[in-house]
């Protein structure tokens, strides 16, 4: 598996002291300053002290967990990012299995935010305990960053971890914007119905299962259709468990399903006093979103960096990001402004927020726009124009891949199909194939995908499986 090494380093460790001190230390980030090595985004209190600490403790939860293949070691510090009026804690399971973020609104603190932009934040051991032990009359004062007038006497960081940084973890980050950002909101439960209805899942994963509203909850299916929600592995809405006391709505997003539809994501978010914990579970328990390919297609036209580019310098770390406007400032249509922000995706610049139903602004503190040209089909795909593989006649293009020959097929609708094995299998649900990559750029004129001079091999990730590369 392709990866890179992270380092964080601290000017001391984050604590939570005995009078209420929540002293969250940050790690290298971008402001609106631009790059900074120790950013301060807030300060002030926490409106609910004991669900704030719990949902917290979920986010640095999910980012040491493993759901699948948990033997593997699984350490990575949560991500915050200040958007002015809210902060965003998000995680990412080692498997890449699952999704998770803690939105902090307006009114669940009372305080001064400092400044806008996104660092990771320590969350050791110690202060994991220290969460725990939160009460409902404690206060809870939150320091994001470390105060200005330490700041000018660092000699140097005083806490350092390194860790492996692997590159289908950051694809991780872009694929599940892309996978759900045109998912609707599927069942709404209170909160005493929420809570009978997680508690009733079962502890072992039992493979794939579909839940449909039924009255005030929901309630398993024997197959997919119209309304219904697909839940793999439902131990891990585990970290909505310990939260469920504090009474808020369950909201769940999903696709339109057809019948007999192949799995799909879900997002749960759970509704807390000034706060949203959202949860985004892949399709399978053993199929992390790095592997999804939904962001190929928005990848693979060369216009779209250029496109990218002019939007993202109307980027100020936004908590709303409105296509329509950016449309009008840019003078694009809405169909390339909403593919540039699937670029910037994966390049960890942007988010989707469902229950704002928009896009925000976030720099992931890592060399995410690497792992993008890395990937698998995109490379291979490049390399089948780059050896003149491609040709079409009519609506049939022809794909010669060593001995044998794939076909891509355009449909009257515009819709592409291939002979592999990988479309056999998926049907476009783990987006588009190499050959039909390969087909769309040629077929648009284009010669090459992406940059991948320096690209590691990344053939060991296990995201792509051994029938895309037939």
């Amino acid at each position: 598996m392709t990866s890179t090494a992270q380092i964080y380093g601290y000017v001391r460790a984050s604590s939570l002291t005995p009078a209420g001190l929540l002293d969250l230390q940050t790690s290298g980030g971008t402001t609106t300053a631009g790059p900074t090595a120790h950013p301060r985004f807030f300060s002030g209190f926490l409106g609910e002290a004991e669900p704030a600490a719990a949902a917290l403790l979920g986010v640095a939860n999910i980012a040491q967990a493993r759901y699948w293949r948990p033997n593997l070691a699984a350490l990575r510090d949560p991500v915050v990012t200040c958007n002015g009026d809210r902060l965003r804690f998000e995680s990412f399971s080692g498997c890449c299995g699952v999704y998770a973020r803690l939105d902090v609104l307006d009114e669940g603190m009372d305080g001064t935010a400092l400044d806008r932009g996104t660092t990771n934040v320590d969350v050791n051991n110690d202060l994991r305990l220290a969460l725990t032990r939160v009460r409902g009359g404690d206060p809870l004062k939150l320091e994001v960053g470390p105060e200005a007038l330490v700041a000018t006497t660092f000699d140097g960081t005083v806490v350092e971890r390194k860790v492996p940084l692997p590159a289908r973890w950051l694809r991780g980050f872009a694929e599940v914007q892309a996978v759900t950002s045109g998912y609707d909101l599927r069942a709404e439960l209170a909160a005493a119905d929420a809570a009978r209805f997680l508690r009733g899942l079962p502890n072992a994963p039992r493979g794939v299962q579909w839940l449909v509203p039924a009255g005030r909850t929901l309630r398993l299916a024997a197959s997919p259709g119209p309304g219904a929600i697909c839940i793999a592995g439902p131990q891990r809405l585990k970290e909505l468990l310990p939260l469920l006391r504090f009474g808020g709505k369950l909201r769940v997003y999903g696709p339109n399903v057809a019948r007999g539809a192949h799995p799909a994501a879900s997002v749960w978010q759970l509704d807390l006093p000034g706060m949203r914990l959202v949860l985004t579970l892949s399709p399978e328990i053993t199929r992390g979103f790095s592997g999804e390919g939904a962001v190929l297609s928005a990848l693979a036209g060369d216009d779209v960096i250029d496109d990218a580019e002019a939007v993202a310098a109307l980027l100020a770390f936004d908590a709303r990001i409105e296509p329509d406007v950016l449309a009008e400032q840019t003078g694009l249509p809405v169909a390339r402004v909403r593919a540039a922000l699937t670029q910037l995706g994966t390049a960890g610049r942007v988010g989707y927020d469902h229950a704002d139903a928009a896009y925000f602004h976030r720099e992931l503190p890592y060399d995410a726009e690497r792992a993008a040209k890395q990937n698998p089909r995109l490379r291979a795909a490049r390399d089948l124009l780059d050896a003149g593989a491609v040709s079409w006649d009519g609506d049939i293009a022809t794909v010669k891949v060593e001995d044998h020959v794939q076909r891509v097929r355009l449909a009257g609708d515009g819709a592409l199909s291939c002979t592999c094995l990988w479309y056999a299998k998926y049907q476009g649900g783990r987006g588009p194939c190499k050959h039909i990559l390969a087909a769309d750029a040629y077929r648009r004129g284009e010669r090459g995908l992406t940059d991948s001079a320096d690209a590691d091999s990344d053939a060991a990730s296990g995201d792509d499986v051994a029938v895309a590369a037939r």
